[in-house]
């Protein structure tokens, strides 16, 4: 299998080590407390190391998930590239398309010279960590598209890096949303160089949406972020004009989407046309444009898989969230045996293995004797 959604920890120097002197200040930092270590963005907590110290322990219960929060509980692989293809090897997995963990916050940072920094600073390290294992490991630049032009240029510094595609944020600032023409040049930027662009979780620019996304409310619902910037794009045309863009939604499993896209083409056929709308050629629909342009990434999610011919077989890509609490890891295989157990194996090859391959451009695996 390939994991469309894996994700590294980052080590607690990296950005004190990589940024430059005038930065550092504004940089993310480690601090020690008895309770865990914690990031520091300008002198305030940000988050621990909890996501990373956790994998694997819910299978043995809730009460197992009350461990310890420093970096030296991290699960090693997920910052070491060797162990990190151990584990996969381990999971039966070949390889993985690499996420942030501290660096999804990132895109809170309300200033967009850090912002530009600090990704930068990342970008580097993960290019560093994927080169350990070229064909195993694709990491994804992080960008803030809201600063266009300065991040034309970090989209070609990607590619030359050797990244695989760029994670934008899932919710930009209000008023900056991604219907806007502002983001032509950056949409056309991503086409023409070939790397596609991810909306994952958590990426929010507004600090308060990310808060709410760890109460019972906000992940049981938190598919509506990336609905909605979803809907803008199709709506406003970015499909349209730039046919090659892909864009993926990640971790916010699949279930949603074929809703959503019945929803959007009664939008489109049966409402009364907004202002901004892109009215489409040939007959064709806002699914179309969907089912065309966009991948979704998921996890565990038997809806989806009892939908996937409504959402698209070419759209869905398996993911196991690596080394995150609610990972799939050290169950993968049993778990996606069993999530897939009634799927053509023409169509369990293609969700777990040549959707990915073929967005993020792993040469395929080796199949299992």
């Amino acid at each position: 299998m390939l994991s469309s959604d894996s994700h590294v920890f980052e080590p607690p120097d990296l950005w004190q080590a990589r940024v430059p002197a005038a930065w550092r200040d504004r940089a993310p930092r480690v601090e020690r407390a008895d309770d865990a270590d914690w990031w520091i963005v300008r002198g305030q907590r940000a988050c621990s190391f909890a996501a990373g110290t956790k994998a694997g322990l819910r299978f043995r219960g809730q009460a197992a998930l009350e461990v310890e929060y420093h970096f030296s509980d991290v699960r090693e692989g997920a910052y070491t590239p060797a162990l990190f293809v151990e584990d996969n090897e381990a999971d039966g997995i070949w390889g993985s398309v690499l996420y942030p963990s501290m660096g999804v916050l990132l895109f809170q940072e309300s200033d967009a010279r850090t912002l530009a920094v600090t990704a930068a600073a990342y970008n580097e390290w993960i290019a560093e960590f994927c080169a350990a294992a070229p064909g195993r490991l694709k990491g994804l630049a992080i960008l803030d598209a809201e600063s266009v032009e300065s991040n034309v240029a970090a989209l070609e510094r990607a590619r030359a890096l050797g990244l695989a595609g760029g994670l934008i944020s899932v919710s930009p600032l209000p008023g900056q949303g991604y219907d806007s023409d502002r983001y032509e040049p950056f949409w056309e930027a991503a086409a023409g160089l070939g790397l596609p662009l991810s909306l994952h979780i958590a990426t929010n620019r507004n600090s308060e949406e990310v808060v709410s996304l760890y109460s019972e409310a906000g992940v049981s619902n938190c598919d509506a972020q990336v609905r909605a910037s979803l809907a803008r794009m199709v709506f406003s045309g970015v499909f349209e004009r730039h046919p090659q863009l892909r864009v993926a939604s990640v971790e916010f499993e699949s279930g949603w989407v074929p809703h959503f896209l019945e929803r959007m083409d009664y939008t489109y056929t049966q409402r009364e046309r907004q202002e901004g709308w892109a009215r489409f050629a040939r007959g064709a629909l806002p699914s179309d444009y969907f089912r065309r342009n966009v991948s979704v990434s998921f996890q565990e999610d038997p809806v989806g898989i009892q939908c996937r011919h409504r959402i698209g077989i070419d759209r869905l890509c398996w993911g196991s969230d690596y080394p995150h609490t609610e990972s799939t890891f050290p169950r993968s295989n049993a778990i996606v045996e069993e999530l897939l157990r009634e799927v053509p194996e023409h169509e369990r090859v293609r969700i777990t293995r040549d959707n990915t391959a073929a967005l993020y451009g792993f040469e395929p695996p080796p199949l299992r004797s």
